[in-house]
Order: structure tokens, then sequence, then C-alpha cells
């Protein structure tokens, strides 16, 4: 078999696999960002024709999704956009304050030099998109400085799984920089430089705490902001 035989074997595949991640990536970042809301139905035949392939590597993209609960397929085979589990949110949000304290803790313990340079970048890159208001840029670039925590903490497990929450909650965090209108308070950019700071002189304790205050106030405010969704506005 000639190269250019091979190629073209395996060319077919290799498009097929590009085109799968590329309608997977798309989809996902446009379900995380509410750009396809909760319940929004998912169609086999458009999304085919917007990616302009088949509708094979389309099936394989939302399979892919459905494993990581993003998609669902309804008894009468209508897929939709899944939607956001707000009975079960205290098991994420008791996983999530725990991982900002734990890697908080542990970056302070074991931080290098080359850490705290990357975690100010991100700080820097949080801030910027703060003072932009750009609310998709906060969400990505606070996961990122947060993620940079995790890092120095030198603890692959606790990396992964953070990373995990941060971006399974991207949905919820949308929502929530929605109840500040896309304005967020100075104070969060403040309490990522406390954090810093008690990063940087290995203050576990300190850190720890920070870390808690910081995560706590924003599950408080999610907390409040879906109680005011629910609440019924009827006169009688």
């Amino acid at each position: 078999m000639t190269r250019n035989d091979t190629d073209a074997n395996f060319t077919p595949e290799r498009k097929r696999g590009s085109g799968v991640k590329m309608v997977y990536d798309t989809l996902r970042d446009e379900i995380l960002d509410l750009v396809l809301p909760p319940g929004s139905p998912v169609d086999e035949v458009q999304l085919a024709e917007r990616f302009k392939l088949s509708r094979t590597p389309i099936r394989e993209a939302l399979v892919r999704l459905a494993g990581e609960g993003l998609i669902d397929t309804l008894p009468n085979r209508s897929t939709m956009v899944s939607n956001i589990d707000f009975l079960n949110l205290h098991t994420y949000f008791d996983a999530l304050v725990l991982m900002y304290r734990v890697t908080a803790r542990l970056a302070a313990e074991h931080h290098r030099i080359e850490d705290l340079e990357v975690i100010r970048a991100r700080q820097a890159e949080f801030k910027a998109a703060v003072e932009a208001q750009d609310p998709l840029a906060m969400i990505a670039t606070n996961a990122a400085f947060h993620s940079a925590i995790a890092e120095a903490g030198r603890n692959a497990y606790f990396t992964g799984l953070f990373n995990r929450l941060l971006d399974e909650g991207r949905r919820i965090l949308r929502l929530y920089y929605q109840s500040y209108d896309d304005r967020l308070p100075q104070r969060f950019v403040d309490e990522h430089e406390e954090m810093i700071a008690a990063i940087t002189a290995r203050d576990v304790e300190t850190a720890d705490r920070l870390a808690r205050t910081h995560a706590e106030q924003i599950v408080d405010q999610i907390r409040t902001l879906f109680a005011r969704k629910g609440r019924l506005n009827i006169s009688l």
C-alpha cells in the first residue's frame, strides 16, 4: 500500500474526528455559557446544516455531551439541553467550598516562586475582565485564577476535581453574575488579592479562612438569587 493510499484511507476518519471535537467544543461552551439555555431543543438536522457535517459526527458529539449530563434524550427521542439540578445544588456547593479551602491551604504550603507569577497573571486577567464588564471573560479568568492556585498546591487529584467543579459550575456562575447585572463589585478583585497575599506569606490558616469566606459568599448569593426567583409574586 502506498503512502497516498494510506492517507486516503485515514483522512475521512481524521476529518470526522476533528468534526466531532469541533461540534462538541462549540456546543459545550454554548451550553455552559447559557447561549443554549436549559431546556433548549437540540436538532441533529439543524446542527448538521450549521456545521456542514453529516449527522454521524453530530451524534457522536451529542453522546459525549449526554455523558457529561449536558444533553438529555427524552422518551419521545427528542433531545434537549439538560436542566440545572437545583434540588441537589447543596452537594455541589459543599464540594466547591471544600475545594476552595483545600487548594488555598496547599498553595500556601507548597507554592514555588514561579507559581506566584502565574497566579498574579491570572488575577490581572480577571481584574481586566471585571473592569470590562465581560461576564464570559470573568467566568473564564476566575476559573483560571483558582485553577492556578490549585496547581500551586501540587496535588493533581485536587486540581483535577477543582477544575471539574469550576467547569460544571459555569452555568450557575453565569446566572450568578447576571444577579449583579454583570458588574461585579470591587471586593471580588480585592478578595483575590488578599488570598494571593496569604499564599505568598505561606499563611496556611489565613489562606484557608479567606478562601472559605470567598466561596461561601458566592454560595449565599446564588442561594438568595434562586430563592428570589422561586418566590411567588401574586396579589390576594
